[in-house]
């Protein structure tokens, strides 16, 4: 079944020993996303392998998965499709206490678990749950078949038929890569009431015939005639991550903007682990895909701290920058710019990303008045010279002050992360820009000159300036002509880059300066 052109390398076994493959369709989300999809929520106790199911089922690596319970915390959402129907996977925490908080002490083995209990993340786990099982069309209760039936297991089917009567549950016995013991150990789980299947995340073993029991509780898919059309790149969400430090206010951000509980939140810095994704349209209909991401620390201190997940997490941080539009670097008012803040926005430059900035927690600020926010502009300024283009927005995520704003400045930055000038504009800038400041001489003495310009690529704004000598134009020069770009065009929230192109032997004899051989 060929629904997409993405394929997970691993295949699938079926009954009959032959293979079908797991897909995720590249078009889910663009022209689907007008009507919702069907969701299935993947819940279960921590460590049966609920983020490696999700990853077979979606084929890619978008959820952590590792051998420590309780890693995943916040709901995730990825499109997928299977035998031409598609659909949202929902990854969720673990749980263990959806019964109502009657499970068996041996069940708290976990002494980060047990840890948290005071901060109460285990109860928002748990919540985030909750909330995925009640908006799907089907649930998949997975379990250890390695393991066997546990108090936990029973209790989270015991509030299954209390509460949600009406949800499908499928029960897929994980980790049961032995295809011979598999369905002995599968057969322990009749106990709960429920047809088990048994299935291996890893080895894709018996994942087909639980995707083909999970599609068909989906609801009639409605037939449209108007044909399929191509991504608009005007019409595609902006992807904007929100970046920064632990404990700055990142997901109380993406929280405020969304007006619902989407991500956990908590005193405790690290809480957040995976980078969450979340579709959102404003109330003005612009359309944005939030990435909330998980605080990043320097390098060192990620290293010493030996914690797999603290750097399993840091590395998707990393990489939500690399695929965001525009990236929101938030930052605590109170604490303000640190060294690791210049280094964040080192790498958003280099990636070419559209950023603004986000001072959190500004409602902490005492004693402000009508000149406080200038000053506090002028010293960031200063401190992250490198994002000396990136709009400033004073905001609180607690209080809703100015979070609307932060949408305003992101759909702009991301506009002008995609803009495109005609070369006639370009040339006309060049030209005004040479004549107020003449370009300095090179080595050879000779004074360098600025033939032409033109535009090349957007996602920056990258522009090639043509020139006699590339040697005559130095760095303060380079950074007055960004400058002239900056102040007769615009760019405001993106970087620009400008590549200067010498005259080489061939572009010469383009000219008749110099003659063929």
């Amino acid at each position: 079944q060929d629904v997409g052109s993405m394929r997970v390398a691993k295949r699938t076994s079926t009954r009959c020993g032959a293979a079908r493959d797991v897909q995720q369709d590249p078009k889910v989300g663009q022209k689907d996303r007008k009507r919702h999809l069907p969701r299935v929520a993947i819940v279960g106790r921590p460590n049966v392998g609920k983020s490696a199911l999700f990853n077979r089922i979606t084929g890619g690596g978008a959820a952590i998965v590792h051998d420590e319970a309780g890693v995943t915390r916040d709901r995730s959402y990825v499109d997928a499709a299977w035998e031409g129907r598609k659909f949202t996977v929902v990854d969720t925490g673990g749980v263990l206490r959806l019964g109502g908080g009657d499970v068996s002490p041996s069940e708290r083995e976990m002494a980060e678990w047990n840890a948290e209990e005071d901060l109460g993340l285990p109860a928002m786990v748990e919540l985030q749950a909750k909330i995925a099982m009640q908006e799907s069309n089907v649930a998949v209760l997975v379990v250890d078949g390695q393991q066997g039936v546990t108090q936990a297991d029973r209790d989270i089917v015991q509030w299954l038929r209390r509460d949600l009567p009406t949800l499908p549950v499928l029960l897929a016995v994980n980790k049961c890569e032995s295809t011979t013991k598999g369905e002995m150990q599968a057969l322990e789980f009749w106990e709960l009431g429920m047809e088990p299947r048994a299935v291996s995340a890893i080895s894709g073993y018996k994942v087909a015939e639980l995707l083909d029991d999970v599609v068909s509780y989906f609801p009639e898919e409605e037939i449209e005639n108007e044909e399929e059309e191509e991504p608009d790149e005007e019409t595609e969400p902006v992807a904007l991550a929100i970046v920064g430090r632990p404990n700055v206010g990142k997901s109380s951000l993406l929280n405020a903007i969304t007006g619902e509980n989407r991500c956990i939140v908590s005193p405790k810095s690290g809480t957040t682990r995976d980078a969450i994704d979340m579709e959102f349209t404003a109330s003005t209909g612009e359309r944005f895909k939030l990435i909330d991401t998980a605080g990043i620390r320097k390098k060192a201190a990620v290293a010493s701290s030996k914690d797999r997940k603290e750097e399993l997490s840091v590395n998707r941080a990393i990489r939500a920058i690399r695929r965001a539009d525009v990236v929101a670097l938030v930052l605590d008012a109170l604490q303000g710019p640190t060294e690791q803040d210049f280094r964040l926005a080192e790498l958003i430059v280099q990636e070419g990303r559209a950023c603004i900035i986000v001072i959190n927690k500004w409602d902490t600020v005492e004693e402000k008045d009508s000149n406080t926010a200038a000053q506090y502009e002028k010293n960031l300024r200063v401190q992250l010279r490198n994002l000396d283009w990136a709009p400033v927005v004073f905001s609180s995520a607690l209080t809703g002050q100015r979070v609307q704003k932060v949408l305003n400045a992101a759909l702009q930055a991301g506009k002008q992360h995609r803009t495109r000038i005609t070369t006639s504009t370009l040339n006309m800038v060049l030209e005004e820009a040479t004549n107020w400041k003449s370009p300095p001489a090179g080595k050879n003495g000779k004074r360098g000159k600025v033939y032409y310009g033109t535009q090349v690529a957007v996602k920056p704004p990258t522009f090639v300036l043509f020139v006699n000598q590339t040697d005559a134009f130095n760095d303060s020069y380079k950074r007055f002509m960004e400058k002239q770009f900056r102040e007769n065009v615009g760019f405001p929230g993106t970087p620009i880059r400008i590549f200067w192109r010498g005259k080489d032997k061939s572009w010469l004899e383009q000219r008749g300066k110099v003659k063929r051989r």
